[in-house]
């Protein structure tokens, strides 16, 4: 029986007694026949290096990302607040997050939850300057709030924002912040979903409230606490969203990410500017959501619909814009796999001639789109017919209103 003995090659940094060496003189071009015999093995064996253009094909996403990174770190800040007696059990204790700047103004946009409850703020640019900060204005729903600092204008980077629905799944999707305050560290990684709904900071404090923030970004790109507020940018170093989120049991990222779109970010932060809180166009529906499973496409088989795109109405609010308008909802209850359904409502499919997929588009399109006091025109199906109707929108009340049963 042959034996195989392994013994381990070990690289010593200085010669071994005895072991041939390269005369002073030689070289690579030193004919081969002159070496000593292992030193001629090694030059016949030695790696060539590989060809510059291979290298630069191989190097291009990371210099462009390098390049992202300079150029978009001195955008992004530090936030540090030290909590109120009410938000923390010691008293002068600090939290961390992140933010960034959006204009010469002295204006830094963060999310709400890194600010809330503070009895100071303080924002460190790139470079360690640190300066106070005002809160101007703060939006619970969509998560959202404006810092403002008093710097020389000089010092401030704004970014710019990427064109609205330019998001895609599969596109890059690199996060700068400060996770566990390690400043301006960057991670990467990809759009991984798009339409995500998360429950809205206001839910977290007020239990009467249920109104969700829609359109979320969900991401893979690692992002971990203290990345919150910072911005979620593509690989043109335009903001796509807002780091605001992570689903996790043991509180550090676990792969998934969500990030606050861009488009809401437009929408949501003039108002905080100007008047410092954010106004949401309300209808005063209820219906099933497509992410649990029973929205309108799944829903199409099981109880015959015409279409298998749109919000099928469970319930409408009483008094509310819906109810104004005249639309309708459900009045049978059918079991669907185990649930009981509310069917026979209106079928929303479009609003102002833009079609909507599900209940996370129409309440996109709603904060986007539309103020309270706009009238809007609701396509719905009804039955065998389509209709156009005119509904004046009204502004979110401040707790959410439970709409009816079925029928």
């Amino acid at each position: 029986m042959k034996r195989v003995l392994l013994f381990p090659f070990v690289l010593l940094l200085g010669a071994c007694a005895g072991a041939p060496v390269l005369p002073p003189n030689a070289s690579l071009s030193t004919p081969i026949a002159s070496l000593p015999l292992n030193a001629a093995f090694h030059a016949q064996n030695l790696p060539t290096p590989v060809p510059e253009a291979f290298i630069s094909q191989a190097d291009a996403e990371y210099a462009v990302l390098t390049n992202l990174y300079e150029r978009l770190a001195p955008s992004v800040v530090n936030i540090e607040v030290e909590l109120n007696d009410a938000a923390s059990a010691f008293m002068g204790a600090v939290a961390n997050g992140s933010g960034f700047v959006y204009d010469r103004d002295g204006h830094i946009i963060t999310n709400a939850h890194v600010v809330a409850d503070t009895r100071s703020i303080l924002v460190t640019f790139e470079d360690g300057f640190v300066a106070e900060a005002e809160l101007i204005g703060a939006d619970n729903y969509s998560d959202l709030a404006v810092l403002r600092v008093d710097v020389d204008p000089q010092r401030l980077s704004p970014v710019t924002f990427a064109p609205p629905d330019s998001v895609r799944v599969g596109q890059r999707a690199v996060a700068i912040g400060n996770p566990f305050g390690l400043a301006s560290s960057m991670s990467v990684g990809i759009v991984s979903g798009l339409g995500r709904q998360l429950p809205s900071a206001e839910m977290l404090t007020n239990t009467a409230v249920s109104f969700q923030n829609p359109s979320i970004i969900q991401v893979d790109a690692p992002v971990n606490p203290g990345n919150s507020g910072g911005p979620l940018l593509n690989t043109r170093g335009e903001v796509i969203g807002v780091t605001t989120a992570i689903r996790t049991e043991s509180g550090v990222f676990e792969g998934v990410g969500f990030a606050v779109p861009a488009s809401t970010v437009l929408r949501v932060v003039p108002d905080l500017l100007d008047d410092g809180q954010a106004q949401y166009s309300y209808i005063g529906i209820s219906a099933e959501s497509s992410e649990d499973g029973f929205g309108v496409p799944a829903l199409a088989a099981p109880l015959d619909l015409p279409v298998t795109q749109g919000v099928l109405i469970s319930s409408v609010t009483p008094g509310s814009p819906a109810a104004l308008a005249g639309l309708r909802g459900g009045a049978r209850q059918v079991v669907v796999r185990g649930r009981e359904i509310c069917a026979g409502g209106d079928i929303i499919v479009a609003v102002d001639e833009t079609y909507v997929r599900d209940l996370d588009a129409l309440m996109a399109y709603l904060v986007t789109e539309t103020r309270p006091g706009d009238t809007v025109q609701m396509r719905i199906i009804r039955g065998e017919q389509t209709l156009d109707l005119p509904l004046t929108l009204q502004a979110r009340p401040q707790e959410s209103v439970i709409p009816p049963g079925c029928g």
